[in-house]
C-alpha cells in the first residue's frame, strides 16, 4: 500500500481552498469577475443564496487532487531523487508537471471552444500552478 500521509493530504486540501479564496477574492477577484462577464450584483446574489455546496464540493475536489498528487509523489520519488531532486523541490516539480500534463491541456478548451479569453485562462491556470506547487511541497516535506 502506498504510504500516504492523510494528515498532510488534509492540510494540503485546506491550503488549496484558502489559496482559492485569496486568489479569487482579494488578489484577482475583481479581474476574474470582469473576465467572466459577471457583475458584482450577481456575485452578491450568489452569496446571499448560500455557497455551502460549492465550498464543500471544492474542498472534496481539493482532497482528491492532494491525494492523487501524494500517490504521484510516492511513485515518482525514486526518479526525482535519481535526478537529485528531493524535498519541497521534488513536490513543487511534481505539482508543476501535473499542471503541465493535465490541467493546462484540458483547460485550453475554455479558450479554444468556449470563447473565453487567454487572460482568463492565465488567471485560472495561475491558481492551479501555485496550488499544485504548494500542495506538492507540503506533501513532499510532510511524508
Amino acid at each position: 500500500m502506498t504510504p500516504v500521509n492523510y494528515l498532510a493530504v488534509l492540510v494540503a486540501a485546506i491550503v488549496a481552498v484558502v489559496l482559492g479564496g485569496l486568489w479569487y477574492g482579494p488578489v484577482f477577484g475583481k479581474k476574474w469577475i470582469a473576465l467572466m462577464g459577471m457583475t458584482p450584483e450577481q456575485i452578491e446574489a450568489g452569496k446571499k443564496k448560500g455557497m455551502a455546496k460549492e465550498y464543500i464540493l471544492t474542498f472534496i475536489g481539493s482532497l482528491v487532487m492532494a491525494y492523487v498528487l501524494a500517490w504521484g509523489l510516492f511513485a515518482g520519488a525514486p526518479y526525482l531523487a535519481a535526478e537529485g531532486t528531493v524535498g519541497a523541490v521534488a513536490g513543487i516539480c511534481l505539482g508543476l508537471l501535473a499542471w503541465l500534463g493535465f490541467v493546462a491541456p484540458v483547460t485550453l478548451g475554455s479558450v479554444l471552444w468556449e470563447g473565453r479569453s487567454w487572460t482568463l485562462w492565465f488567471l485560472n491556470n495561475g491558481y492551479y500552478v501555485v496550488t499544485l506547487a504548494v500542495i506538492g511541497a507540503i506533501l513532499a516535506v510532510w511524508k
